[in-house]
């Protein structure tokens, strides 16, 4: 049988992997998408060379929470406070999607990430209004070539006039998708998106987490994130009910207490930090000193681009400038100036590459340019001011680097971006066809009369009651578990 070897010839490679290293000058050769040797100078002849001469060869970068299908509407967020975000595109603008705009939500999104470097994401798709909304979902994910973790999400955008059905219709359809798409090993792996905790019956929760395990899918929950509010909390509860695990993404993670850090922590979860989104949402600060003190893996990701970037290159630099303040900023306070920075740049390119690539399950696969695991890696670099000179390869990266200076891209071997060029997307025509689903999403808003956001009156308070009742259905829950266990 023959085989495809590539051989990424003569870069600055930074494995990301400790026992590795870095090579200042050195190569990398893949073999039917898999790295087989990284080292300088190694003695290949027969494979296609990617000359990496003045770039910097680093593994492809892991986004572990993005929204993907929202990237048709960019920017529409830009002075929305998080009850605008769910009112406005939760309840208004979703309802508004066709499954094809689904699908060109996720391509395009999907490409967007691709474009800048970021080759894996956990697509948390929470667009679902239809079984063919999620068929669509899958699709646009395949189409783009990305790595992803589909994570499947059972929100429902027209609680009053919905067209799928009740929650167990949309439990089955889970299941129906599982089986359509994920029945065998590829670039594509399985998850669930649980809908916000005691945003639902504390039934439904339950079953959304069964079906995902299941199925071994990957969890990711939206956590802590609404301050006064008991909605997104439930940490605890699950902790009472052995129901958190290592399976888990907690995103957000702004409100918690000790309590919550604790049950995460001693259950192996992993943490999310959406950096733009919660500065500029109003979520609180990112929980970078929390992770370090609790001693929990911090991870990156772009949450909606229908408020900030879609790259990770800003999560990474406005994080590291809030993971130093945090441990500088009461030295200041105390009337001092620091004696150094505790968090250095390497630290911040490793919560978006190894780090991310544990939190989805997949550090076996990628995340680091190791030999035996995929071939999903960058090139970066190329003439742009702001890559030249290039003292610190770490320094350039995190605080110097931008989409544009992504100049190859690979996904388990495959080029899709070469020479700063995306090899299998024609842009022009995907651009085209994001403009015009934009156009027809907000027709369709405006021709149901609704106004953006459309935030009612005291928004939060209104659904506490109800989330509290859901909070005391877990809480019972937990009771009666505990007295079972009880001799």
């Amino acid at each position: 049988m023959s085989s495809h070897r590539t051989l990424v010839r003569n870069g600055h490679v930074l494995t990301m992997d400790p026992d590795l290293g870095d090579f200042p000058t050195g190569d990398v050769l893949i073999e039917d998408g898999v790295i087989t040797a990284v080292g300088p100078s190694l003695p290949v002849a027969d494979a296609e060379v990617l000359d990496a001469t003045g770039h910097l060869v680093l593994p492809g970068m892991v986004d572990t929470h993005r929204h993907t299908w929202q990237s048709l509407v960019r920017g529409i967020c830009a002075d929305w406070t998080l009850a605008d975000y769910y009112f406005g595109i939760r309840l208004g603008i979703s309802p508004a999607y066709t499954p094809d705009d689904v699908r060109l939500g996720n391509l395009y999104g999907a490409v967007d990430a691709l474009n800048s470097g970021v080759t894996t994401v956990l697509d948390f798709s929470h667009c679902n209004n239809t079984p063919d909304h999620a068929d669509a979902a899958v699709r646009g994910l395949q189409e783009a070539g990305i790595r992803a973790a589909f994570c499947y999400g059972f929100f429902e955008s027209s609680p009053e006039q919905t067209r799928f059905g009740d929650h167990a219709a949309r439990v089955a359809d889970f299941h129906r998708i599982a089986d359509t798409y994920f029945a065998s090993d590829g670039l594509l792996t399985l998850g669930v998106s649980l809908s916000e905790l005691f945003g639902l019956p504390w039934e439904h929760t339950v079953a959304e987490l069964a079906a995902a395990r299941e199925r071994n899918a990957l969890l990711v929950n939206h956590a802590g994130c609404v301050f006064g509010s008991v909605l997104c909390t439930g940490i605890t509860e699950m902790d009472a009910l052995g129901l958190l695990g290592p399976d888990m993404v907690h995103v957000h993670c702004n409100t918690f207490g000790d309590a919550e850090w604790t049950a995460v922590a001693q259950s192996g979860g992993k943490v999310s930090i959406s950096v733009e989104t919660e500065l500029n949402m109003g979520f609180g600060r990112p929980v970078f000193e929390r992770c370090r003190r609790h001693g929990v893996a911090p991870t990156l990701s772009a949450d909606v681009v229908s408020l900030n970037s879609g790259d990770l290159w800003h999560e990474m630099r406005f994080g590291l400038a809030c993971a130093r303040e945090d441990v500088l900023g009461p030295i200041n306070r105390a009337g001092a100036m620091p004696d150094s920075v505790q968090i250095r740049a390497r630290e911040a390119l490793r919560w978006s590459t190894s780090n991310g690539a544990e939190a989805l399950g997949l550090g076996d696969r990628i995340g680091s340019l190791t030999p035996g695991k995929r071939a999903d890696l960058l090139l970066v670099g190329g003439p742009a001011i702001e890559q030249h000179p290039r003292i610190d390869p770490y320094a350039t990266l995190v605080f110097q680097a931008t989409a544009a200076d992504v100049r190859t891209v690979l996904v388990d071997g495959r080029i899709l971006k070469r020479d700063g060029v995306l090899t299998s997307t024609d842009l022009t025509a995907l651009t085209a066809d994001a403009d015009a689903a934009a156009d027809r999403i907000l027709g369709r808003v405006r021709d149901a009369g609704r106004a953006l956001p459309g935030t009612p009156e005291g928004a939060w308070a209104a659904i506490e009651p109800t989330a509290r009742e859901y909070q005391r259905q877990a809480a019972d829950a937990g009771r009666r578990t505990a007295e079972g266990a009880r001799p």
